[in-house]
């Protein structure tokens, strides 16, 4: 393959990045002086020199912003954040979801506030490790597909930060893994852009619960219940670049027969899940935080050899999407969500 120069300024604009392998050079900000560490040829990156132990100003969260908005996933280690500043931090992103649905559902949740998701595997009853048969364990085990947060309800979800507490010994797992939506739809052939433009899929939490344990939800039909009606091709408001929307949760396309709508969404999920579009990030000590849009990526837990025998206390904040898409077509002001017991 030809060698290609590539020149990387501290600017919000993005540049295709064509060649496999390389991996920019960090540079820092122009207003914060805040470095930048790329961690993927085309997205992922970890953000250094923020002060956290101070409140972010609007000057510094758009600086931010503008990162989070070029590179879809950013990493930031050593927080230090307690509940109370990440809930914070995470309202100049927009409007917070809550867990109140799971509560009415009949979930008990442990943590002190509602707009903090409890993402770990702790027994809220107990505060020991949940067992492997818990129903909080079998339902998160969907999490390992690969997936947007919440495109299941009404109002999808725009950013997550999640953000460390307590991890379990290092080489036990739990690293977390990001694909590039962006990307893979630029990629994507001519053909199969032109046929899925306009086409509608049709996401359901139970849908991707059932595909991971059928047994379990078998008497669950994810078309009995709620449905929620995004295109698969969309324009990232932020970026201005298309993006292929999918997820585990799709359980259907509109106007295509069953047998063509299953082939599709498995020719989708398979290209944009391949080795290039993908990055790793670990977690290295509590008060790490990972911050992402899923309307430019998607991400999967990856489990391992911790669940069952070790606490990993992760808390996430879920920011209601405020891009002209929310609402997908499930009409403007849909706010039905989804809660899991």
């Amino acid at each position: 393959m030809p060698t290609e120069t590539i020149t990387v300024t501290p600017t919000p604009t993005w540049v295709p990045l064509k060649i496999e392998g390389l991996v920019p050079a960090p540079y820092r900000t122009p207003k914060f002086n805040l470095r930048v560490v790329p961690l993927h040829p085309t997205f992922a990156c970890e953000l250094q020199g923020v002060d956290w132990s101070k409140d972010v100003s609007p000057e510094l969260y758009q600086e931010i912003r503008e990162i989070v908005d070029k590179y879809g996933v950013v990493v930031c280690r050593k927080t230090g954040l307690t509940d109370e500043a990440h809930i914070k931090f995470s309202a100049n992103f927009g409007d917070l979801d809550d867990v109140k649905p799971y509560q009415k559902a009949g979930r008990t949740h442990r943590l002190a506030y509602p707009e903090l998701f409890d993402a770990g595997n702790i027994d809220p009853n107990t505060g020991d490790v949940a067992p492997l048969t818990a129903a909080q364990v079998i339902g998160n085990k969907a999490n390992e597909l690969f997936h947007v947060d919440s495109s299941f309800n009404g109002r999808r979800a725009g950013h997550s930060l999640l953000l460390a507490h307590v991890l379990p010994p290092p080489g036990t797992g739990g690293s977390t893994e990001y694909a590039d939506s962006r990307t893979a739809y630029d990629e994507l052939p001519d053909a199969t852009k032109k046929q899925i433009e306009g086409l509608v899929a049709n996401h359901s939490l139970f849908h991707s619960r059932k595909t991971v344990m059928p047994e379990y939800f078998k008497d669950t039909d994810p078309s009995k219940l709620p449905l929620s009606k995004h295109k698969l091709s969309q324009t990232h408001e932020w970026s201005g670049r298309k993006n292929l929307y999918i997820a585990s949760y799709v359980h259907s396309i509109e106007g295509l027969d069953d047998a063509a709508s299953k082939a599709l969404i498995a020719e989708l999920l398979a290209h944009v899940q391949q080795p290039r579009y993908r990055v790793t990030i670990d977690w290295h000590q509590p008060g790490d935080m990972i911050m992402w849009d899923n309307t430019s990526v998607m991400h999967r837990a990856t489990g391992g050899s911790y669940e069952g025998q070790h606490r990993r206390d992760m808390r996430r904040t879920t920011v209601k999407d405020m891009s002209r898409d929310k609402y997908g077509l499930n009409g403007d002001g849909a706010d039905w969500r989804v809660g899991l017991p």
